[in-house]
């Protein structure tokens, strides 16, 4: 039975107040982070991106920039996310590097950061993307790449439709980060799998444990790479977008894109450089990808 639990902290803005409930809790929310009219751009820029998505008709890599491609229920493509769209959409990269960014962060991992992560996430009504419990260390990989994760690196995520339980919305296992890497099945794909109280159970957790977060368009949510989480089936009449930018203290990361130093952004270099795509200097160029 799911929660009657919520994430909806009605604070002010006031970034004190919701860092410390990130250490402690594994998470925070700013509330109205971007305006409506803000938000208006930023939707218009990644319905461009799904569109560009359908037109490949498959999964499709060009460098770092990513379109993750499925089939949908009626044979048509559906697209699930697109990784580093900044690198060809102006709209998305000024968002990244925006300076409220730099200043919401600085108390947490310092004015010099790197990015790992720029992705747009589509839920689409059904549950092709499900995201199964997961913590997202397991994806800074090598591990080796990666120094002081759980004080060096803060996952954000900006709701551009209301995100909800109905929404397929997040779901927060608070207070699971103080716990460190928990080491959950790293074998399989988060992405299209379903939540299971098995996974939990295997954790040291239930899904009594759970909260749903609950954001509005222009609220930010941050969490921690420890941080339990997951999401479920999407059952509205929508795709619920959501844009999510990581970003790491760049002392303690060998990879990724400068997005500050000393709390000024970074504008991207003339050549990718490496973050996640193992094979970028030996096939930058543009292909298609098997599923």
């Amino acid at each position: 039975m799911r929660s009657s639990q919520s994430v909806r902290r009605e604070v002010p803005a006031e970034t004190e107040a919701d860092l410390a409930h990130y250490w402690r809790k594994g998470y925070a929310i700013v509330r109205g982070f971007f305006k409506a009219s803000e938000i208006r751009e930023i939707a218009s820029a990644i319905d461009q991106l799904y569109a560009e998505g359908v037109a490949h008709g498959q999964s499709f890599r060009h460098g770092n920039l990513f379109y993750n491609v499925a089939t949908g229920p009626a044979g048509d493509p559906l697209v699930r996310m697109v990784q580093w769209p900044s690198y060809h959409q102006p709209v998305l990269n000024r968002v990244r590097l925006d300076i409220r960014f730099a200043e919401l962060l600085d108390p947490l991992i310092g004015g010099d950061l790197k990015q790992i992560i720029n992705q747009v996430h589509w839920k689409a009504p059904g549950s092709r993307s499900d995201f199964a419990w997961h913590q997202d260390s397991k994806s800074r990989r090598p591990a080796r790449a990666f120094r002081n994760l759980v004080t060096s690196y803060v996952q954000t995520g900006l709701a551009i439709d209301p995100h909800n339980p109905e929404a397929g919305g997040m779901r927060f296992i608070p207070g699971s980060h103080l716990r460190g890497d928990l080491r959950m099945d790293c074998a399989k794909h988060s992405l299209g799998a379903v939540m299971t109280e098995t996974a939990l159970e295997a954790a040291g957790f239930s899904e009594a444990d759970a909260v749903d977060l609950l954001l509005e368009p222009g609220d930010l949510a941050l969490w921690s790479p420890y941080l339990i989480h997951g999401s479920g089936t999407n059952r509205s009449g929508h795709k619920r977008r959501f844009y999510i930018n990581g970003y790491v203290r760049g002392a303690d990361c060998d990879r990724g894109e400068w997005a500050f130093r000393n709390g000024r952004p970074v504008p991207l270099g003339p050549r990718p450089v490496l973050v996640h795509y193992e094979e970028l200097r030996e096939r930058p160029g543009p292909h298609y990808v098997e599923d």
